[in-house]
């Protein structure tokens, strides 16, 4: 619980070697104050929305995206000569265009009899219309040693369209994802338990329509306009026995969102208006089936309100913007928040090198559906509660040092209420289940990131964090890493041969235990911690392209066969193989 770095000193340093690359006196960020209104208020129904990931189990690599860094993209400064170039001859056979195919089709098998399905298909031509369809289905009906049954199957389906008109353009998509799996993380050496008894099921349901007026920001007297309307269901199977058929967990989520920009001169003004609302209930209002099992119904409503300008001074090396986010928060009470936005970028040396200094906040509406996408082993009664970012600090640097190479060096320092952390549920009967608890932290964020590319033959990216946890409540931020590396590669050869890389270290990781007798536990302010096993996870992938059509693939998954435990008491799977092939007709 004790901050181990000062970072005081690190902004102040940071911040004062910002200042000198400008050579601009820039009067200090007002990090603004968060006020809480307590009141009634109107109850309305409000959404957020989340997509979900598929089943740690299956690919034992954990993704970290790379950050999309809120910076002027760099660039290299080049020159270019034109030269004539010699008339040749046409060829109508020469010249003619590779023939496009609507369908693309992936089918595979596994180690662990794991079978492999997809199929898609997008409309071809020149049509200002176009449309498609998906569907992907995985699934797995091997054993996990030594732990309680661990099938799992998925099956995901999507339709999706865009009608582009000069000045304006209409999309919409809808989806359907099934998802089964068992909450496996129980010893069982004899293989005694019932598969149906530990069996959960999850339904996701929804679509969304958007509408873009783009008039282009060179006209000043031109209103650019976005509109878009989100739904979503997701819902959990029910208990066995029929007379608690009720008893089940459903939420609808419906989002409302808008932005419109306007240019004048040199300045771009833009406003964001959006509404979302969870509606989510468990079980029957007003009843209980225990003590600490009771029917929930909770409706959660957010209404934000984002103004922002952004000007761009010194011939457009200096860009600037400044904004407020004002957030109400809907629910028993109301309660209103006050996030200011601010940054500041410089570039120097023609893009390649820019610094920048900001501040940001914001409130985050968790539902189910994100919660059982970062850990799919949580309770369904889980409780729902916003995490309110009061402020994110953040400094850094970016650039390019060749044509090819582009890097990232940056820190943030957060404050956080109701930061979400799963921990093993109290109950011994689901002590394979995970709780969803909330505290107050601070997290400062240390990393660095750096890419590589030549053209479209080989791309290797890579990010290393560093994290740095000070809890209110609780004795350590569980199950979150305090370092963290992922490296990823491709490399294609004479447009055949597609070799893929995937490498994830994770470092750090303690799990809130309630058993002193557990090895290396260690404890502080009286709860029991476990740390988590370090994992460093490889796997590699191989392409080969028989002709422009017909390609088949070898995928390998942890290839150190390192059976780490992604959550307590839930090891991922250990070396796997994968091999198929694909389609397009």
């Amino acid at each position: 619980m004790k901050s181990r770095f000062s970072i005081i000193q690190f902004f102040a340093l940071f911040a004062s070697c910002f200042i000198q690359f400008i050579a601009l006196a820039q009067p200090p960020i007002d990090n603004g104050d968060v006020i809480i209104i307590q009141g009634s208020g109107l109850r309305e129904v409000e959404s957020a929305f989340r997509l979900r990931s598929n089943p740690k189990l299956i690919d034992t690599t954990i993704t970290s995206t790379l950050p999309e860094y809120p910076l002027m993209s760099p660039s290299y400064s080049t020159q270019a000569k034109v030269s004539p170039i010699k008339e040749l001859a046409f060829s109508n056979k020469s010249n003619r265009t590779e023939k496009l195919t609507p369908f693309y089709a992936k089918v595979g098998i596994g180690s662990q009899v794991m079978p492999l399905g997809e199929i898609y298909y997008n409309s071809i031509g020149k049509s200002d219309f176009q449309y498609g369809a998906y569907a992907k289905h995985i699934s797995s009906f091997g054993k996990m040693r030594d732990y309680a049954p661990a099938q799992f199957d998925r099956t995901k389906s999507g339709l999706y369209g865009t009608y582009f008109a000069k000045k304006f353009s209409i999309s919409s998509d809808a989806h359907y994802d099934n998802y089964g799996f068992h909450y496996y993380g129980i010893l069982d050496t004899a293989g005694i338990i019932d598969a149906k008894s530990i069996a959960q099921r999850y339904q996701d349901a929804g679509g969304a329509v958007k509408f873009s007026l783009h008039n282009g920001l060179r006209d000043s007297s031109k209103l650019n306009l976005d509109l878009g309307l989100k739904y979503n269901f997701f819902g959990t199977k029910k208990p066995i026995a029929d007379s608690l058929a009720d008893w089940k967990s459903q939420e609808q989520y419906v989002a409302f969102t808008s932005r419109g920009s306007y240019k004048v001169g040199r300045e771009v003004f833009s406003v964001d208006l959006n509404v979302f609302n969870n509606s989510f209930n468990y079980g029957i209002a007003g009843d209980s089936l225990s003590a600490i099992d009771t029917g929930i119904v909770q409706n959660d409503l957010i209404l934000q309100l984002k103004p922002a300008v952004v000007t761009q001074l010194m011939n457009d090396k200096l860009r600037v913007s400044v904004g407020v986010d004002v957030t109400a928060n809907v629910r028993s009470s109301t309660k209103v928040y006050v996030y200011p936005h601010a940054e500041i970028k410089y570039s120097m040396f023609d893009d390649i090198f820019i610094p920048y200094i900001g501040i940001r906040g914001g409130l985050k509406q968790n539902t189910l559906r994100a919660l059982t996408n970062v850990n799919e082993f949580i309770l369904p009664n889980s409780q729902l509660l916003n995490e309110n970012k009061v402020f994110d600090a953040y400094a850094g640097f970016k650039g390019v040092l060749s044509q090819r190479t582009s890097f990232n060096i940056g820190a943030s320092y957060a404050r956080v209420t109701n930061k979400a952390l799963f921990v093993t549920d109290t109950l011994f009967s689901n002590r394979n289940k995970f709780a969803v608890i909330y505290d107050t932290m601070n997290i400062m964020t240390v990393e660095g990131s750096m890419s590589y590319q030549i053209n479209e033959k080989l791309k290797v990216d890579g990010i290393g964090r560093f994290f740095s946890y000070e809890t209110k409540s609780q004795a350590f931020a569980w199950n979150l890493p305090q370092l963290q590396f992922v490296l990823r590669g491709n490399y294609t050869l004479k447009e055949k041969f597609v070799f893929n890389v995937d490498m994830a270290l994770e470092t750090g990781r303690k799990a809130l235990v309630f058993d002193s007798t557990i090895a290396n536990v260690v404890i502080e302010n009286g709860q029991y911690a476990a740390p988590l096993k370090t994992f460093a996870d490889i796997n590699l992938g191989f392409e080969y392209k028989y002709n422009k059509n017909i390609s088949g693939f070898l995928q390998l998954n942890n290839m150190v066969a390192n059976r780490y435990a992604r959550w307590y008491n839930y090891p991922v799977m250990g070396f796997q193989v994968m091999g198929g092939v694909t389609f397009k007709f």
